[in-house]
């Protein structure tokens, strides 16, 4: 008998406290646009060169502290041939590549604008956490997409080839702003990086690799197939591909609305 009271004390303890959290709990979407630092972009870290999109789960603690499931897909580019430098134009390289993360995200306000008591409606807030993503990179030279992982790219200064994993560890931080539009709704936009374990997001990295095109070994000597006017200078293996640089980063920009499950008056922690 008394392991029966046991049990269904730990389930009627378990149900309020699912209760409580689900009364603080917060769903939202946003989209906005996505861009990069790596190797085809060095030094613009505002540049926007895709779209975003995402949503998330969190739960709230308080007014101020919250921890959110957050997925988020966008798009990302670069062309050496748009580029103002001219060893970037004679680079030629070029790179797309869609974007897959998961993350997990502590979200810390400035201001109290939920709580009963509080008379705000703005406040800025910043977040971070810890990641996981996936990508592919794909480039398209004369009218024809490769995805690049295909094919040996990379290597490391005495010529051994480099590959690479196309998931990677992500750490995101950001900041942003949040109105309250109600009691249940609250409009937010936000900015974050995230730094990532990877180089080879735009499949660029230290040295360049020999490696002929498959599809015309006759022709070409490198992938990829360079214009002739350059091919002398670009592409020679040993010599460097890419900034030297260990990391890629990645950024979204975004706009959004969520939802809470409570109203103002409950947020009385």
């Amino acid at each position: 008998m008394r392991y029966i009271k046991a049990v269904l004390i730990f389930v009627i303890s378990l149900a309020l406290s699912i209760s409580v959290l689900a009364q603080r709990a917060e769903i939202g979407v946003n989209a906005g646009g996505a861009g990069y630092l790596g190797d085809l972009n060095q030094n613009n870290p505002i540049k926007i060169s895709g779209i975003s999109a995402g949503a998330f789960g969190r739960i709230n603690f308080n007014p101020y502290l919250g921890l959110g499931l957050h997925y988020t897909y966008g798009e990302i580019k670069g062309d050496d041939l748009k580029s103002s430098n001219e060893q970037f134009q004679q680079r030629a390289l070029n790179f797309n590549t869609s974007i897959h993360e998961v993350s997990l995200l502590a979200n810390l306000n400035f201001f109290d604008i939920y709580s009963a008591s509080s008379k705000r409606k703005l406040t800025p807030y910043i977040f971070a956490g810890v990641g996981g993503f996936y990508f592919n990179p794909k480039a398209t030279y004369d009218n024809v997409k490769y995805t690049l992982s295909d094919y040996t790219t990379n290597a490391k200064k005495d010529g051994t080839p480099v590959t690479y994993k196309q998931y990677a560890i992500s750490v995101p931080y950001g900041v942003g702003i949040k109105y309250k539009l109600t009691d249940y709704l609250t409009l937010f936009s936000e900015i974050g990086y995230r730094t990532t374990f990877t180089d080879y997001i735009d499949d660029v990295g230290d040295y360049y690799y020999l490696n002929t095109m498959p599809s015309s070994p006759g022709t070409s000597r490198y992938f990829p197939p360079y214009n002739a006017s350059t091919a002398a200078s670009v592409g020679v293996p040993g010599t460097q591909r890419g900034d030297l640089r260990k990391r890629d980063t990645y950024m979204f920009v975004s706009i959004g609305i969520s939802y809470t499950f409570v109203s103002q008056k409950c947020f009385t922690f």
